[in-house]
């Protein structure tokens, strides 16, 4: 973050709502240049609010440059800071926009103890927030961070909806066929649970009586058949299903029909958001291109960080060089632990904090296990992790390595350097 000089800059505070924005502009002084001003949340009222900060500028010759701060309020501020951050009419005042924590601005105002009862307020404690340099974030980085960041943010909503719909597919799958639905991994017959040959046994035979009556020869060729050939012991596979449907539970002749139904919607609506999902990452990819390429060159550096897990983490820190450490760029992302001890006594469970970039945290997850996948230091340390947890090993595992890959790309990140395995181990 450049240098400010404080003494001649305004600070202005806006207050987001859906229909209204009110501000309040001070300087260091902390005398009121606009106070407890209303504006409509519109394009009209976004620049009649510019030009009220143009000309409280123009009137004092003193202030050189301006900080507008607002509350990052859902996403009824997007606008107003896009047009501020890139208005001409304060681009000669060297204008910064910085949407806050909204966290931090409530603590921050626990610490007037003679403010006024009004709402509009909060304007002033905006204001003042960022004349006594309390903001440690980058300033708003404008259209084409905000168009990749809706992109990856979207691309999370597209995968949580698949996860949502496969756990809500397997309850109805249990109730007709329990055992298919409950046998491990290293028992499924299928790699993919939720392909197109595990969509066809459950959707197109309607009850397990049927699977069992099928001739081994037939079901064989229909394994056959819906794997293209990909299923290299179809007979073995035959044999597990029917093995399954003699050990599940039956159900009355009026259930199966709604079951299968149920199910086959399920699988059009996996099959429909895995195609969205493919026509995200393809946007993405697009717009990722010629943003930020250092970093983005570096993050992709790392095995198994591809184009997607790199522009979701780049959509959300924008540069590294908004955090002083990794602990800083853990807690942003909200992995980190609560200290549960107490006396002499250590607790083994832990809570993640989760106080922080949801979707940050989200795509560093992601891409942990990504790269547990594909680079063996990271393999081995997961293991290690994961053998040492009694309890929810996968995700305690995960978590940590996590961790691990945060301190690594902030290292390469703050240092610039690509990827070296060797220096890695």
């Amino acid at each position: 973050m450049k240098k400010i000089d404080y003494l001649s800059t305004l600070f202005v505070g806006i207050d987001i709502a859906s229909r209204t924005n009110v501000a309040s502009a001070i300087n260091f002084d902390q005398e009121y240049l606009i106070k407890w001003k209303a504006f409509p949340n519109t394009q009209t009222g976004t620049e009649d609010l510019a030009k009220e900060i143009a000309s409280a500028l123009s009137n004092h010759t003193e202030l050189k440059s301006v900080i507008i701060a607002m509350e990052s309020t859902s996403f009824y501020g997007v606008h107003a800071a896009n047009y501020l951050s890139s208005c001409d009419l304060l681009l000669p005042f060297s204008v910064q926009v910085y949407c806050l924590n909204p966290k931090d601005v409530r603590n921050y105002k626990k610490s007037f103890t003679d403010l006024p009862k009004n709402d509009n307020v909060d304007s002033f404690v905006i204001a003042d927030f960022a004349r006594v340099g309390k903001i440690k974030i980058q300033p708003w980085r404008g259209s084409q961070y905000l168009a990749l960041q809706r992109l990856t943010r979207h691309r999370m909503h597209i995968a949580e909806c698949i996860a949502r719909e496969k756990t809500y597919a397997l309850n109805n799958i249990f109730l007709k066929f329990s055992e298919f639905a409950l046998l491990r991994k290293d028992e499924h017959p299928f790699s993919d649970k939720y392909g197109a040959t595990a969509e066809a046994i459950l959707t197109e035979f309607m009850t397990n009586d049927d699977l069992i009556n099928a001739p081994i020869e037939e079901l064989v060729d229909f394994i056959y058949s819906k794997s293209r050939g990909r299923i290299a012991e179809p007979v073995q596979v035959a044999d597990i299903i029917q093995t399954a449907a003699r050990n599940s539970y039956r159900l009355d002749q009026c259930l199966y029909e709604p079951l299968t139904v149920s199910i086959a919607s399920s699988f059009n609506c996996i099959s429909a958001f895995e195609k969205e999902l493919k026509a995200i990452d393809k946007a993405i990819e697009k717009t990722v291109r010629g943003l930020n390429p250092n970093e983005y060159q570096i993050l992709r550096s790392v095995p198994g960080i591809g184009i997607v897990y790199a522009a979701g983490i780049l959509a959300e820190i924008g540069t590294v060089k908004c955090f002083t450490s990794h602990d800083a760029l853990a807690k942003y992302s909200g992995i980190v632990w609560k200290d549960n001890d107490s006396g002499d006594f250590q607790a083994e469970d832990k809570r993640m904090s989760k106080v922080g970039n949801r979707y940050l945290r989200y795509y560093m997850i992601e891409a942990a296990g990504s790269v547990a996948r594909h680079e063996p230091t990271f393999a081995l340390f997961y293991k290690k992790k994961f053998d040492e947890a009694r309890t929810h090993q996968h995700k305690r595992a995960l978590a940590l390595t996590s961790r691990k890959l945060i301190r690594l790309l902030f290292g390469l990140l703050d240092k610039g350097t690509l990827y070296s395995p060797d220096k890695s181990r």
